[in-house]
């Protein structure tokens, strides 16, 4: 029997999302919009899902009088991303 895939992380952006906060301490809004090439709009609902899911933590400032919003993966997110990664390896093996 193949291991149950998380639903919030089988999504192409939030997996997206995952991995690239997975690999840095932390990112900001532009830099994930940029590497994913999504729309604002689109990026700001699925990063309030895996906020609200607490897999990243959403800080909001400022960089001078520039609006800035800098994600970071969680310990439970970082747990979940890796147990997803997982479970797809079963898939594949």
């Amino acid at each position: 029997m193949f291991p149950k895939l998380d639903p919030l992380l089988h999504s192409e952006l939030r997996l997206a999302v995952m991995s690239i906060l997975a690999s840095v301490d932390n990112a900001e809004f532009s830099y994930i919009k940029k590497q994913t090439g999504a729309t604002s709009g689109n990026l700001s609902v699925q990063l309030d899902k895996l906020s609200a899911a607490g897999y990243i933590s959403v800080e909001k400032g400022f960089k001078g009088k520039v609006p800035c919003t800098t994600c970071k993966i969680t310990p439970a997110g970082l747990t979940a991303f890796e147990n997803y990664v997982n479970s797809l390896k079963e898939y594949l093996i």
